[in-house]
């Protein structure tokens, strides 16, 4: 039978059970005399009695949050001797050899024995996922000021890219010189190009939601394959490990920019040849979209910058990256109630992991609608415009004219219930804009139908369709339009109205 167990053992154990790294040295040397398990699960790595003071930071890979390896005058033990009481730092980032960085407190308390320091015991805490909550909360507070700018700024380019677009389409439309008719479509095409910006900044500010319908990453990916190949350089290989069948509740044409800026910025970080390897997973009630690439990796100093608007340090030829890739990612899965991490990728690389929650059950596969130029379609009758601008008025106006119809127009919803109450049973249908000053878009929706219960209100907005304008298609608008628009597209949105 063994004996009792002596105080030594009881405090070793003790020691060894504890939840927090213990690791003690001799003073005023630094060697080493005791650590325990967890001390190791921290570090990733056993204590190494090989070193000493002045010696710590690169065998133990001690890093600070901008990524420099740890001062060694301001190392725990070193802090401890010199200010001879407990001190606290909180700084330490441990970069182990499995890829993962672990954020550590630590407490350095000095042992006295007759008025001198024998030995240093500091106690190390992985406070990785604290560290994290922070970073992704003033990252959180930091877009949602920038996504408010970016998002108004959008609207605003919207309503003047409406007036050159519906002009020019109208100038278009009643031009029978060739030439004119070619300058006109050049505008349109500049316009065109300006609206895929004022898309990627709503998607950034996460104000590009259209209705969700369920939407399978497995197939989006498979659809966007032959767009990979053109895209990338043969000489990098792209790898699917698409490993779940689940659906998510999404905006597909979103999806595929979450997708697409991905595999693009992945693209623009190898040198030569590569490989990009996009991996699909369950975890949880997420599922997981991961894109690693074979790059130099993203620098810690900058991965709380990496997401911010017109934030790059990528160059392909003499182009250099516009910036707003990965803040449209960023936008696009918050605003989907997903996150988004930048990772050390393992063997090297970077690796970026979208989380997003996934449905229950069947879902029905639902084709994306496509963009293409719509038809002219002629009308006839009165319509009005309510818009607050003067400029998308005139245009709007210029347009529908342009095709047939009779216009009147009001600068703001109460103008608009005077001059509908003045042609009730006239008005074929309303142009309706959702945001303006005073009574807006959804108060005024709901007096004129006060007026006329069977009113047709098509609603504008440069916001494409977000949650406000889906409450008034379902309160019973008949019709939603995005701004800007072309002829065409008016033509066939009020077309399909009044049929």
């Amino acid at each position: 039978m063994g004996g009792r167990p002596t105080d030594e053992e009881i405090v070793a154990g003790i020691a060894e059970a504890l939840p927090v790294g213990v690791w003690v040295a001799r003073a005023p040397g630094g060697e080493f005399v005791y650590a325990n398990s967890t001390f190791a699960e921290i570090m990733g790595m056993a204590a190494r009695d090989d070193v000493g003071l002045g010696e710590y930071a690169e065998p133990y890979a001690i890093h600070d949050r901008e990524g420099n390896l740890y001062p060694e005058d301001r190392m725990p033990f070193v802090r401890a001797l010199s200010e001879q009481r407990t001190v606290m730092i909180d700084d330490l980032v441990i970069r182990r050899t499995d890829g993962r960085s672990v954020n550590v407190r630590a407490y350095a308390r000095p042992i006295f024995r007759g008025g001198e320091i024998s030995h240093v015991v500091i106690a190390f805490f992985d406070i990785t996922r604290e560290v994290e909550g922070e970073s992704r909360l003033r990252r959180a507070q930091r877009m949602e000021a920038v996504g408010n700018l970016a998002g108004g700024i959008a609207h605003d380019f919207n309503n003047l890219l409406t007036v050159v677009q519906a002009i020019a389409s109208s100038l278009a439309l009643e031009e029978d010189d060739p030439q004119r008719r070619s300058d006109f479509d050049a505008i349109e095409g500049a316009t065109q190009s300006a609206v895929h910006l004022t898309r990627a900044l709503l998607g950034f500010a996460g104000r590009g939601k259209n209705l969700a319908a369920p939407v399978s990453l497995q197939e989006l990916i498979h659809s966007l394959s032959g767009i990979f190949e053109r895209a990338i350089d043969a000489r990098i290989t792209v790898r699917q490990e698409l490993g779940t069948h689940r659906w998510i509740e999404a905006d597909h044409s979103q999806l595929e920019q979450v997708v697409m800026n991905l595999v693009l910025n992945a693209r623009d970080a190898i040198d030569g040849a590569g490989e990009i390897t996009l991996r699909l997973r369950d975890q949880g009630p997420d599922v997981v979209l991961e894109v690693d690439d074979t790059g130099p990796g993203v620098p810690h100093a900058i991965r709380d910058r990496i997401f911010d608007p017109y934030f790059t340090t990528k160059q392909r030829g003499d182009q250099r990256s516009t910036g707003l890739g990965l803040a449209t990612v960023y936008g696009i899965v918050e605003s989907h109630r997903g996150d988004v991490q930048v990772l050390d990728a393992p063997g090297g690389g970077a690796r970026f992991r979208v989380r997003l929650p996934a449905i229950a059950g069947e879902a029905a596969v639902r084709s994306p609608q496509r963009a293409r130029r719509a038809p002219i379609v002629p009308g006839e009758g009165l319509v009005m415009v309510v818009d607050d601008e003067p400029a998308v008025r005139h245009g709007a106006e210029r347009a529908l004219e342009a095709i047939g119809y009779r216009v009147i127009s009001a600068r703001d919803g109460e103008e608009a219930l005077e001059r509908f109450a003045e042609h009730v049973g006239e008005v074929r249908a309303v142009l309706l804009d959702l945001c303006m000053p005073g009574l807006d878009g959804q108060a005024a929706f709901r007096r004129l139908r006060e007026t006329d219960p069977d009113v047709k209100v098509l609603l504008m907005t440069g916001y494409a369709l977000n949650e406000e304008a889906q409450q008034m298609l379902d309160d019973g608008v008949a019709g939603f339009l995005a701004k800007p628009f072309d002829v065409g597209g008016l033509s066939s949105a009020i077309a399909e109205l009044l049929a």
